[in-house]
């Protein structure tokens, strides 16, 4: 969603009640139902939208689908459709948080919302139809910063264990040092202005991150699960995560980077429907691969 202006001054032209699950806009040949689930100690239970293909009788993998928004914007039914299509095409049950958002709820009440998802997707898989080895999660920019902030406590806590991961454009470092994020000052739909509002929305105020908050500070990216990773050429975000990448590469983690050179952030503003749509079916396959692929033998965990 494009902003023009500040963060905070979008939140009320962008926030609203969210739609009921019946009035959500079906998808043909996927199920989904609203719970709500336990949240974290103090605080309250966390909405989630459970997707399932029609017809699929054995234990399918899971994926949690975090959205993106700038930690401060966006919802699940921002991602009704991609969410539905995923777990379509993906042979996949997908299971979208609502986490709270900055800046009423900073940083850590997001990632812990979406903890609180994570451990009860994997205590439910019987009921949910998915298989406990195959669990992963997947998030697109702020979403990817917790996706990935999860795959560090996951690995940190000694579980849940994550089959796979998917990040699109994300979010990963607060420093704003990277030469994408110098140059892309007044790109559309996110440039480093916006990127450095969203930070100190989500941090609460200005100052360093902690790893889990920013994925990029961790010293050691180790033990974390098989990874896919898109980047946009014309992002400011472009270079964190083509960095986080080789990191992940570099730390014996499985990884596919792909950057597409002509795109804008989220791959959305000034690329061709065809464009557009190649892209989105490289992201349902690389979903699919990843959480259909063999398990790995992992290396010992290190830590942040």
């Amino acid at each position: 969603m494009p902003v023009d202006g500040r963060l905070a001054d979008a939140v009320a032209d962008h926030r609203g009640p969210l739609l009921d699950v019946t009035a959500l806009p079906p998808v043909p040949g996927v199920e989904v139902r609203e719970l709500r689930v336990p949240g974290p100690p103090g605080a309250p239970p966390v909405r989630v939208r459970v997707y399932r293909p029609r017809g699929e009788p054995a234990a399918l993998p899971a994926v949690l689908w975090i959205h993106g928004g700038g930690f401060c914007l966006g919802s699940v039914d921002s991602v009704h459709v991609g969410a539905a299509q995923a777990a379509l095409h993906a042979r996949a049950v997908v299971v979208a948080v609502s986490y709270r958002l900055a800046p009423e709820h900073p940083y850590p009440a997001p990632l812990d919302d979406c903890w609180a998802a994570l451990e009860w997707t994997a205590g439910h898989t019987g009921e949910l139809g998915a298989d406990p080895a195959r669990l992963a999660v997947a998030g697109a920019s702020s979403g990817g910063a917790l996706a990935a902030g999860l795959t560090l406590l996951a690995r940190d806590r000694g579980g849940p264990v994550l089959h796979f991961q998917h990040l699109s454009t994300p979010v990963l470092d607060d420093r704003l040092a990277t030469a994408s994020m110098a140059a892309f000052t007044d790109t559309p739909v996110w440039n480093r202005r916006l990127a450095a509002e969203s930070w100190e929305l989500y941090l609460g105020g200005p100052g360093p991150a902690v790893p889990y908050a920013a994925p990029a500070r961790a010293e050691d990216l180790s033990g974390l699960p098989p990874a896919y990773l898109s980047t946009a050429g014309l992002d400011p975000l472009r270079d964190e995560g083509l960095a986080y990448g080789l990191r992940l590469a570099a730390a014996g983690v499985p990884v596919e980077v792909h950057n597409f050179p002509d795109a804008h952030h989220a791959f959305v503003g000034g690329v061709p429907p065809e464009e557009q749509r190649r892209i989105g079916t490289e992201h349902l396959v690389a979903l699919r691969a990843g959480l259909h692929a063999p398990a790995r033998v992992r290396p010992v965990p290190g830590r942040v």
